[in-house]
């Protein structure tokens, strides 16, 4: 077994997907940016065409590699998002970036890749119990370290992908109230915005008492029942007050119109709007490569990056679009299929990582583009155009290849 080719123990079905998604992504951006003298679709290019020695030195390092260094990574991903706040560029009112030269690279990008493997490592040690507190704070902090470095810079976008990795840690034995009060927060947070406070009160009160008289009697708590709905009053009565005073404007303005409460199509709407009018205008089948009227006419700001979708939907239809979100659906599902084979706990939970990584790209992406999600600046991988996006995706994708061709060595 030990003396198969890499080639033969390769997954070639991911492969397949990812160069199938990585050349669409690429007529995409050389639509959407066809009207521009920037040269966008050149330099995507030449990000690919790197891709491929970044590859070959993923697939060929020592099978055992990403484990053994796994915090060392982790580490160095830590200092390179911190050294940001002394080394690092401004663009758009972002700290995100080191540049060199006209070339710039996001470590925000890479440091995905390095925390999956850091949490993959630390769950992998057979001691770790996620029902005992104290791993549970360990486990936290390893996801929180990037997320507090990330989110100063501001990248609230990049921030929230880190969320995912509390399905990972559930799969891994986390509590379920965790969840649930994530869940429940967000519904409180949103509800408020939507309601007058003293009305969500009222419903969580009555919400609180059905489920204490549903409950068998010797599970009843009156005292947990007055704490809970006494932190649940709590925080609905500091919403407004974050809102006000923590959010800033821009993303008090995307809230509004995302909950109907304002509108704005010339302002802090008109992304969202034309990105509505590009996808809608594509009908079943699209109007053609290259034959998009509001992406050659440049009426979706920011349409190669954040937006590229737009472009899809309006030049390829329905049913381009339905294939290309088929594409997505079924890199996801192979990859947890792989992960469930795996020999070894690092392997499977590092993959469940990759796996809920990405899904959470593809879906907040799409959530954006169609307006039912606030415009935060989350890519569609190996689409949206950037060489640290496609880079970090590529990395993240190809350590899992090269984990699942390894397996027959495991024992």
């Amino acid at each position: 077994m030990k003396n198969q080719s890499l080639t033969n123990n390769i997954d070639w079905i991911c492969i397949a997907i990812y160069i199938v998604l990585v050349i669409l992504g690429w007529l995409n951006i050389y639509s959407s940016s066809l009207s521009s003298m920037e040269g966008t679709a050149e330099k995507q290019f030449i990000f690919i065409i790197l891709t491929i020695p970044l590859i070959f030195i993923i697939l060929y390092a020592d099978g055992k590699f990403y484990e053994k260094y796994a915090s060392i990574i982790y580490g160095i991903s830590l200092f390179s998002l911190l050294g940001l706040f002394a080394f690092g560029k401004t663009i758009a009112g972002q700290r995100c970036w080191y540049g060199f030269g006209s070339f710039t690279i996001q470590p925000s990008e890479f440091a995905k890749a390095a925390t999956a493997l850091a949490l993959a490592k630390y769950l992998s040690d057979s001691q770790i119990n996620l029902k005992d507190v104290n791993r549970q704070i360990q486990a936290l902090a390893i996801v929180f370290l990037p997320v507090m470095l990330i989110l100063p810079q501001p990248d609230p976008g990049s921030a929230l992908i880190y969320s995912i990795f509390f399905i990972v840690l559930f799969r891994e034995g986390l509590p379920a109230w965790y969840l649930l009060t994530g869940f429940c927060s967000i519904l409180l947070f949103v509800l408020t915005l939507i309601l007058e406070p003293q009305y969500v009160i009222l419903l969580a009160l009555l919400v609180i008492v059905i489920i204490y008289f549903k409950s068998r009697l010797g599970d009843r708590n009156i005292v947990f029942s007055s704490i809970l709905f006494v932190l649940i009053s709590g925080f609905v009565l500091s919403v407004n007050y974050v809102f006000t005073h923590v959010f800033k404007q821009h993303h008090r303005d995307r809230f509004n119109i995302l909950l109907g409460k304002s509108v704005d199509m010339k302002g802090i709407g008109y992304n969202t709007n034309q990105s509505e009018i590009a996808v809608g205008s594509g009908g079943w089948i699209g109007k053609g490569f290259l034959e998009g009227t509001q992406t050659k006419g440049g009426f979706v700001p920011e349409q190669h990056t954040d937006y590229i979708f737009t472009t899809v939907g309006e030049e390829w239809g329905f049913i381009g679009s339905l294939i290309v979100v088929g594409l997505f659906v079924g890199l996801f599902l192979r990859i947890i299929y792989l992960a469930e084979r795996q020999k070894t706990k690092f392997s499977r939970v590092y993959g469940y990582c990759v796996a809920a990584i990405l899904f959470t790209h593809f879906f907040v992406n799409i959530a954006m583009v169609l307006g039912i999600f606030p415009t935060i600046g989350v890519p569609l991988p190996f689409f949206s155009y950037g060489g640290s996006g496609l880079w970090g995706f590529t990395i993240l994708l190809f350590i899992f290849i090269k984990m699942d061709a390894n397996k027959v060595n495991e024992w």
